[in-house]
């Protein structure tokens, strides 16, 4: 399978201006996926420059570039920090992250990502995770369910539909999408592939803990990258674009500035792109799920 198949790379000349490659630099792509923008990072750099891939999902092993300039590293890219290290580089002259789920993953029908097939409800980005998404149906009690569909989907009626899970496993066990179809049909608000969308993408982040996956991550990025290096990270949903807007523009996740003991603000990056960045109407039509896409660069500080 190509890495047109698997996953076509969203912005992907965006990506690339983003980073500002130089030829003998050191560059990360943390969401490897199919290869797409790895590919092109590769096509820019000379033959001293290196790239290092991060994925935990053991199906991108299966796209991987044969060049001695990169190096694949098949772990949650949470810990960032820690494999550079091992690999002996503790700087690097730019990032790109590709957050969310990938084209490949949704398309795998036992992977149980989309409600637009029947399998398990499985949803692990590492398939070696212990906890999969029917589990948490089965164990998290009503207001833990009603905050992840809430927090993480936007679900409009994010109790309603907590009950109801609570309840339905009373009866029998919701192991399967099509069990869990049978609970969401009557409870359906707005167009049903919205809800569903929503309901499945917050089952998702919850089953990944994708948001503290974020915060590591940027946290790490910031420590790992050389003064003037790139930061290029596009998000999917406002929950994720939220975190990264307040950490390249105030250094914290919750939008309240860091200020030192002498009232001095810090300011982690110099911020490239004053708005996010959305595709062109030209990629829309050839490549669906850019359509939510926000992507935000930095520029890391001289004086962090």
């Amino acid at each position: 399978m190509n890495e047109e198949h698997y996953h076509e790379p969203v912005m992907l000349k965006e990506c690339l201006d983003g980073l500002v490659i130089e030829p003998d630099g050191i560059y990360v792509d943390v969401t490897y996926g199919g290869g797409g923008h790895s590919k092109a990072i590769l096509n820019q750099l000379g033959e001293n420059g290196r790239l290092f891939g991060f994925d935990q999902d053991i199906d991108a092993t299966t796209q991987l570039i044969q060049d001695d300039r990169l190096t694949f590293v098949q772990h949650n890219f949470r810990f960032l920090k820690r494999f550079l290290r091992l690999e002996g580089v503790t700087q690097v002259d730019g990032i790109l992250a590709d957050l969310g789920v990938s084209s490949h993953q949704l398309n795998e029908a036992e992977r149980g990502f989309s409600y637009r097939f029947d399998a398990l409800l499985d949803m692990r980005m590492n398939q070696v995770g212990e906890v999969t998404a029917a589990d948490i149906l089965r164990t998290y009690n009503v207001e833990q369910l009603q905050q992840i569909f809430s927090d993480y989907g936007e679900v409009r009626n994010a109790k309603t539909l907590a009950q109801a899970i609570v309840a339905e496993r009373e009866n029998r066990e919701i192991k399967t999408i099509t069990d869990f179809l049978t609970i969401l049909g009557p409870l359906v608000r707005g167009r049903r592939a919205r809800y569903l969308a929503q309901v499945f993408q917050a089952l998702r982040i919850e089953v990944n803990d994708e948001m503290g996956a974020l915060r590591d991550f940027l946290t790490e990025a910031l420590e790992v990258l050389k003064p003037g290096g790139r930061l290029v990270v596009m998000s999917y949903h406002s929950l994720e674009d939220r975190y990264v807007k307040n950490f390249i523009k105030k250094g914290s996740f919750d939008g309240e500035f860091i200020k030192d003991d002498f009232g001095k603000i810090y300011r982690p990056f110099k911020i490239i792109t004053k708005k996010a960045v959305e595709a062109s109407a030209e990629e829309l039509k050839i490549n669906s799920r850019a359509r939510s896409a926000k992507l935000r660069i930095a520029e890391k500080t001289l004086d962090v």
